[in-house]
């Protein structure tokens, strides 16, 4: 039997109201021991709610949730208390002090949902990302996971798999029959194009660039100003600008939120071949790495120099030595060219980003949909129709995958460890 777990699912007190979950098979006793009698389900009472010795905790707003219609699918019970700490402690140290009960864990209630089937893994990986979202961008595209539209593609998918698997077995199963005819006409055209648009889907940026933010490097040579760039992107002084090279020995990320769109700036030890000492030399290569994996690179040295695809900037244009000279001209002194710049990002930024109002998957997800993607695409008719069914099985089983019918416990754990307690 399941434990029944129980925390706080709102806000870090102080706050006008805290709201306690508990959840599992003890959620109905654990209620009525505090607020006397268990309320009628889904039906809101207010409440005394008292600890062990009766002393009174809180007059609280009380409802009860049985199972398995609720968020958990196991009997459900929520606290709507006052918000304070102390309220909150003293509820929650009386729930703890209760035989079968204890505080859940991270992501708990959130796993206890998708192991009872009320969610699956792509609707818990999309409210992972909504809680973590903090652009509009971000919000929209993760709402239409958690909104379960990428299952129901999914789905659709699925079903349209089983249909051509049945096909294919009543062929095999009924060869010999007189009135069984062969695969229709447009078997073939039917599994050409469902492939085709399950890459075409998995061909789209990966959701992770709208949740980790779009990788922007500042690189070029030594007292470049890409320090100071990058402070004035940012609007704050969070790396040291002096006249000395070799100033900036390590990488700096710091993310931000540009017309809506997220990025992390990442600022860099400044590149060149010659004069740098060991510690400088370990903040070069790891620069080297950060334009490698890079989605757009600012390149603040000369031209010939730049890296394929790079935006050329001319730094410290405010002066004269800069007049002249190629790329886009922004002075950090100044201000002049970083509005252009800005305007620049937002709409590369937005090129890179999977469409908000989309299904767009995950790399998880995309390297499942691509392998099934692959297995459709072995399916040959006028073969062996015993390896065609096989490979439409293994088709469905990695469509199983990325929705979790089929999921690791370490995955599972890294999943909802990415989760708040209390959710």
């Amino acid at each position: 039997m399941e434990d029944t777990i129980f925390a706080l699912s709102s806000g870090a007190p102080p706050a006008a109201i805290g709201v306690i979950r508990i959840s599992g098979p003890g959620a109905g006793d654990a209620l009525a021991a505090l607020a006397g009698d268990l309320p009628p389900a889904r039906s809101p009472r207010v409440r005394t709610l008292r600890d062990c010795a009766g002393e009174p905790l809180d007059v609280a707003l009380v409802l009860w949730f049985p199972g398995p219609a609720t968020a958990t699918g196991e009997d459900l019970a929520e606290i709507h208390c006052h918000g304070g700490r102390a309220v909150v402690a003293a509820i929650a140290a009386a729930l703890g002090r209760m035989e079968g009960l204890r505080e859940a864990e991270p992501g708990e209630f959130t796993r206890r949902a998708f192991s009872n089937g009320r969610i699956d893994l792509a609707e818990a990986e999309g409210l992972a990302d909504l809680l973590a979202a903090e652009t509009d961008l971000q919000r929209k595209g993760a709402l239409l996971s958690a909104g379960g539209a990428l299952s129901r593609q999914i789905e659709s998918w699925r079903e349209q798999i089983l249909g051509l698997a049945a096909s294919v077995e009543a062929v095999i199963d009924f060869a010999d029959e007189d009135d069984v005819a062969g695969l229709p006409a447009s078997f073939e055209g039917e599994i050409g194009d469902l492939a085709v648009e399950m890459r075409r889907i998995a061909g789209q940026p990966a959701a992770e660039r709208l949740r980790d933010g779009i990788r922007v490097v500042l690189a070029g040579p030594p007292n470049a100003g890409k320090s100071s760039l990058f402070n004035a992107l940012l609007a704050d002084e969070a790396a040291i600008v002096t006249a000395e090279a070799g100033t900036t020995r390590d990488v700096l990320e710091r993310p931000i939120a540009i017309g809506g769109v997220p990025f992390v700036l990442v600022d860099t030890a400044g590149i060149r071949e010659e004069g740098a000492g060991m510690i400088e030399e370990i903040g070069i290569a790891r620069a080297r790495r950060a334009v490698d994996e890079g989605q757009i690179v600012l390149w603040l040295g000369e031209p010939g120099q730049a890296p394929t695809g790079s935006i050329q900037i001319t730094s410290k244009s405010d002066l004269e030595s800069c007049h002249g000279a190629e790329g886009l001209k922004v002075s950090a002194v100044t201000g002049a060219g970083i509005g252009e710049l800005l305007e620049r990002l937002v709409a590369l930024g937005k090129e890179a980003l999977p469409p908000v109002d989309q299904v767009g998957f995950n790399r998880r997800q995309k390297q499942w949909a691509l392998a099934a993607a692959e297995h459709l695409e072995a399916v040959e008719v006028s073969g062996d129709l015993l390896v065609a069914a096989e490979n439409l099985r293994s088709a469905r089983r990695a469509l199983d995958r990325l929705v979790g019918r089929d999921s690791t416990e370490e995955m599972l754990d890294a999943l909802f460890g990415r989760f708040c307690i209390g959710k």
